[in-house]
């Protein structure tokens, strides 16, 4: 009988457990407040909703309800740094109220009142600054000791009083706050008109993480057995910018944190990336990782028998459980059960799969789906 933490091990390190493991509960594989609460009221369970990831608005799942849809990870993850006095504060614009916060980087995030499903990028603060403004524009900092108070202690709980397999929060997202700092369409002209404003961002947050991890993995790096690390890199039909700024620019700075968090730690290295990331596989597996998240099979060329067959004997997929964006939302739950078989039939076999739904449940999905998602997934996904 395997444990939630062997049966994630086994099957990362591409052998077959009982059964394929199951995860649900981190900022790429979680349940929108809406979804959740919806969920809660099904499975008759009366509790307090509680905000895991505040711009994408994921409730964090209870025991009851973890251990209701089989799942075998648990989430641990550091804090912000005791000296940002940031928060959530109420504006008057245009006839609306907003919920706006400005986070450690420097960008705000707002969320309407009378819509309240996400917050989205309203400033970002590079967007007009010269190159020389960039190189001396205040970063926070990564290894502030204070972002990792007391986590060893909670990481060694869970290792040591509960079975299942230890996951980091997502971390390490390199590329993804140059876009947030200086905006995205600025970015994407940075590439072809100004490079050097896009090196000196991203020269900025790789220290920031390289600094973050130091500490980081002082603290769990011999605890933790799974580490997220991510930025989106592709669209629903392929690459979001030119592959060769990919490679000549993202990429090093990819590879060099990879690296350095393979040499500190024995742990899997999760990537994240929604969209047709399969131009980048080969130069993720260069970097070091050892999974892929979401796997998102509706996008172009990410069919899973052709991922499976190409990449299945040295990547582990995570995720791919069911077209989230049309299936999971407006299908029957018999129609859940019947994508969630053929997923299993096309990733389960040989290891190297955990599954999950692509992406987070939004706010949409009837909770009968939710139940038939995760009760296909037991269900087929036996050995």
């Amino acid at each position: 009988m395997f444990t939630s933490r062997e049966r994630v091990l086994t099957a990362l390190n591409h052998h077959e457990p009982d059964r394929v493991p199951i995860d649900l509960g981190g900022n790429q594989t979680g349940i929108h407040k809406f979804a959740y609460k919806n969920l809660l009221d099904l499975l008759g369970l009366d509790e307090e909703i509680v905000i895991m990831d505040l711009v994408q608005q994921l409730a964090k799942p209870s025991e009851a309800v973890l251990e209701r849809l089989h799942v075998d990870t648990r989430y641990v993850s550091a804090q912000g740094a005791d000296s940002f006095m940031g928060g959530v504060v109420k504006e008057k614009r245009g006839g609306r109220t907003w919920n706006d916060f400005t986070d450690e980087f420097g960008v705000t995030w707002s969320m309407p009142d009378d819509y309240p499903y996400y917050f989205d990028i309203t400033h970002s603060p590079l967007a007009d600054l010269t190159l020389d403004e960039i190189k001396a524009y205040p970063f926070p900092k990564g290894d502030d000791p204070s972002r990792f108070a007391g986590l060893r202690e909670r990481a060694l709980d869970m290792k040591n009083e509960t079975p299942y397999a230890v996951v980091s929060g997502i971390s390490g997202v390199v590329y993804e706050i140059c876009w947030y700092m200086r905006g995205l369409e600025r970015l994407f002209m940075d590439m072809i008109e100004a490079p050097e404003a896009l090196e000196a961002i991203i020269d900025r947050t790789l220290q920031f993480w390289l600094d973050w991890f130091r500490l980081f993995l002082d603290e769990v790096g011999d605890v933790v057995d799974v580490i997220m690390i991510g930025d989106d890199l592709a669209a629903q039909n392929g690459p979001l910018f030119p592959p060769r700024i990919y490679r000549s620019i993202v990429k090093p700075r990819h590879k060099r944190l990879v690296q350095y968090i393979k040499s500190r730690t024995s742990a899997k290295i999760w990537y994240h990336s929604c969209g047709s990331v399969v131009e980048y596989i080969p130069d993720l597996l260069d970097n070091g990782i050892d999974i892929l998240n979401p796997v998102q099979t509706a996008a172009a060329d990410m069919d899973p028998a052709m991922l499976k067959a190409s990449y299945g004997e040295t990547l582990s997929f995570w995720g791919g459980g069911i077209d989230a964006q049309h299936l999971l939302p407006g299908a029957s739950p018999e129609e859940v059960r019947e994508a969630v078989r053929m997923s299993m039939k096309a990733f389960k076999p040989g290891g190297g799969y955990v599954f999950n739904n692509v992406h987070n449940i939004q706010a949409d999905v009837p909770p009968e789906n939710v139940l038939a998602l995760f009760d296909a997934a037991f269900e087929y996904g036996k050995y």
